[in-house]
């Protein structure tokens, strides 16, 4: 297994962007277990996060269809900072068909949140990303490791059931608060920064459990997709640090994440 102890290719950077797209295009899996309280919504620290596809603009209002066929209204302000490819949009030039991940507070019985941001894919990226799933990257919960076989099990955003190999050429990360940074939709969190957990660190195969979330980038060998960098996040020890950070916090500091309250952005 030394030999798959390999630095991850190419940074945080690919990571980043198959995040983003797994966080627009598909709620399902990474919402269970990492504060959502439904599929295509995500709650953490400043508000919540709705993603799906658009199917009506009205105005500054948007309406998105979730996978698990939830309908939200997404208000957008003068203060809403729209991006598209990290570069500032308008709001009549997002389209049906588009995948978007809007950040605010939300309106639970209404199923209306007040964006404080929304990212935005267009149309033509969410096919071809929803088609290279699989073939090009991969992204999912672990559900069984073969040790002796050299494969990973992973349950797909899209709720298909997927076998992975692994070779020598194959790097693993485990990216603790950085991956799920990502996943959140904010953004790499910087190695050396003041949270411990930010930076990566070098693990095998044999580190690589049950319940895990892995993405990363590669290609198809015999039919078999073989990852070349496989991020991997530990959510079950991550919600454990938080649980134990959440009941040393002061009563009244709203420190709460993913508890089924929704803070208000600052």
């Amino acid at each position: 297994m030394d030999g798959m102890r390999h630095r991850l290719r190419g940074g945080w950077v690919g990571l980043a962007v198959l995040a983003a797209m797994v966080m627009l295009l598909t709620g399902a899996v990474w919402a269970q277990g990492m504060g959502g309280q439904a599929e295509g919504r995500v709650a953490f620290a400043g508000g919540q996060m709705v993603r799906g596809v658009v199917t009506a603009v009205a105005g500054n209002r948007l309406t998105v269809d979730t996978q698990a066929g939830e309908v939200y209204q997404v208000v957008i302000s003068d203060n809403t900072r729209v991006t598209k490819q990290r570069q500032p949009m308008k709001v009549a030039d997002i389209k049906v068909g588009d995948g978007v991940g809007a950040m605010g507070v939300l309106d639970a019985p209404t199923k209306t949140i007040h964006a404080v941001f929304v990212g935005v894919i267009d149309a033509a990226q969410v096919q071809k990303e929803k088609e290279d799933l699989g073939k090009k990257y991969i992204a999912g919960k672990v559900t069984a490791v073969d040790m002796d076989a050299l494969k990973i099990t992973v349950l797909r955003p899209d709720g298909v059931t997927q076998v992975i190999g692994v070779d020598e050429g194959t790097s693993f990360r485990r990216g603790g608060r950085r991956m799920m940074a990502m996943m959140n939709g904010s953004g790499p969190v910087e190695a050396g920064g003041q949270n411990p957990n930010a930076s990566d660190e070098s693990i095998t195969l044999a580190d690589v459990k049950v319940g895990d979330r892995v993405m990363g980038p590669g290609s198809l060998k015999n039919g078999l997709f073989v990852p070349t960098m496989l991020g991997v996040t530990d959510v079950a020890a991550m919600r454990e640090r938080r649980r134990q950070r959440e009941g040393a916090a002061p009563a009244g500091s709203g420190a709460a994440v993913g508890s089924g309250s929704v803070a208000t952005p600052q």
